[in-house]
């Protein structure tokens, strides 16, 4: 198993995922619905965006908590993550 990696910070990121999901089920309704492109592409963009805030929370968090900077380990990860933001 591995090891537990919780931050204060997860369970806001996790309101944020829950409230991109329910917009994002909203837009399959709206598709269903045929509601008009610029109403299904608006929401879609609200979807993205919450979703990038998210992530870049997370990996904020991360550096914040996690890396010492020290060692070619903590490098590595470094630029993994400037990659994602």
């Amino acid at each position: 198993m591995a090891d537990q990696h919780i931050h204060a910070s997860h369970p806001a990121i996790t309101m944020r995922l829950k409230r991109a999901e329910g917009h994002l089920r909203r837009v399959i309704g709206m598709i269903e619905e045929e509601r008009p492109c610029i109403d299904l592409a608006t929401q879609l963009h609200a979807v993205e965006r919450a979703v990038a805030e998210a992530k870049r929370a997370l990996i904020h968090d991360h550096i914040d908590h996690c890396l010492t900077g020290e060692g070619d380990h903590d490098l590595s990860e470094i630029k993994a993550l400037t990659k994602l933001l």
